[in-house]
């Protein structure tokens, strides 16, 4: 683990007054994962004339002015019973935490994940009462070459990736002295937000079934229990098109379309996965499939949606047909899963959610063994992010230590450190 001196930890709050109230949340923002989802940036050394203390002012300026505009981040969750939350807009604001390090860029290596980047990344102790949690906090640290990285963790009860990158990239614009690109849009009534169900659910929705156990068990404990490996696995782009000429060998000429290179991937991936865990033929398996649904609702949600607007879809079979069958199997399924996810199917989820009686059945997810779930960041904006100094060298998910979760980047080719 790299070591790590804290220098200081700053609150910032919006730059003029913002709203103040209560604001509901969809239930797509109180299912899942409701912690914070970490990401950091490495950059190369800033110019001479940009010193750490400047670079702190500039971050802490220019975020006061973006929580202007996302003054919802600005505010603290509430738990209002049966397993759900409310965000109150109370403008307490988020932080901002500066250190040091004596390490270099190159004892990083290829950025593999790893537990050395645990220090980078601020840390939030979940024993704290919730409405005490700042909802985003920030940490630059600044390295013996000279180099810096910057790392965020942002609740996952409050935005989505697409919604936390559109933040993050509107920061950056105001560093750089540059307007706001996209004005974030707040009305989460769009997902009927505080709304009660309109109409029982139309469709059964798998997603919110328990998933599959090992065969022999009576719950997850055990699994929660082993300790999670880190590890990152290079693609090329030639082994991806092996694959996928592979997987479309199984598939009627002119009767549909190619798989795609997350289908492609994704199938391959849970195939490995069974056959690496050992399953029995007979053991029942899930895939999760995280699926952005602003652009398939009917109407799409408004261009700078900002909140979770992600729906998880789930792929089921047995090990014994997904090792026995060609690879086009195991992608066929996952692709008949992200074809449910309609507007008329995420209306019924959300029509399901809204009766039930308690949703923390929904959340804290386990995809360890025998399920899994591969996130695709491979079409989401990760890269590019300049404060002011310059392209990140290097982006990455920070510590991602759930078990069962695979996310899907595209390489950024690292320049010289």
């Amino acid at each position: 683990m790299v070591a790590v001196s804290f220098i200081d930890c700053y609150t910032v709050k919006p730059a003029k007054p913002t709203w103040t109230g209560t604001l509901p949340l969809s239930e797509l923002d109180q299912i899942g994962v409701l912690t914070h989802v970490p990401t950091i940036y490495f950059y190369r050394p800033p110019p001479n004339w940009l010193s750490p203390k400047a670079i702190v002012n500039i971050l802490k300026e220019s975020l006061s002015h973006a929580l202007v505009a996302f003054y919802p981040l600005a505010g603290r969750l509430r738990w209002i019973g049966n397993g759900r939350l409310e965000l109150d807009c109370n403008a307490m604001g988020v932080q901002l935490i500066e250190a040091e390090s004596e390490s270099k860029f190159d004892d990083f290596g290829d950025f593999e994940p790893s537990a050395k980047y645990d220090n980078l990344i601020p840390a939030v102790n979940y024993k704290t009462p919730i409405h005490e949690i700042p909802l985003m906090i920030a940490q630059l640290t600044k390295f013996r070459c000279g180099g810096v990285t910057l790392s965020f963790i942002v609740s996952h009860a409050v935005v989505d990736g697409q919604s936390a990158l559109h933040f993050m990239s509107e920061w950056a614009r105001i560093a750089r002295g540059e307007p706001l690109k996209t004005v974030p849009f707040l009305d989460r009534k769009v997902l009927r937000a505080g709304e009660p169900a309109i109409t029982p659910p139309r469709f059964f929705h798998t997603e919110f079934e328990q998933p599959p156990l090992l065969l022999g068990q009576t719950d997850e404990k055990e699994e929660r229990r082993k300790k999670t490996t880190l590890a990152m696995l290079k693609v090329t782009k030639s082994q991806i098109e092996k694959l996928r000429n592979r997987a479309n060998e199984t598939k009627s000429v002119g009767t549909e379309r190619g798989f795609t290179r997350y289908e492609t991937l994704a199938g391959h991936i849970w195939r490995c996965a069974c056959k690496a865990r050992k399953h029995n033929p007979e053991q029942p398996t899930g895939f999760g499939v995280c699926v952005d649904s602003r652009k398939r609702m009917n109407p799409p949600l408004p261009q700078g949606y900002f909140g979770n607007a992600t729906f998880d879809v789930v792929a089921t079979s047995s090990s014994g047909e997904l090792m026995s069958n060609p690879l086009g199997y195991a992608s066929s399924k996952i692709r008949e899963a992200i074809e449910r996810a309609t507007s008329e199917y995420v209306d019924s989820a959300i029509d399901f959610l809204k009766s039930q009686l308690d949703l923390s059945t929904f959340q804290d997810p386990f995809h360890g063994n025998p399920n899994l779930g591969v996130v695709s960041w491979v079409t989401l904006p990760i890269y590019g992010l300049d404060f002011g100094w310059g392209k990140e060298v290097y982006m990455g998910p920070g510590t991602h230590n759930f078990d069962g979760d695979s996310l899907l980047c595209q390489v950024l080719k690292v320049m010289d450190r």
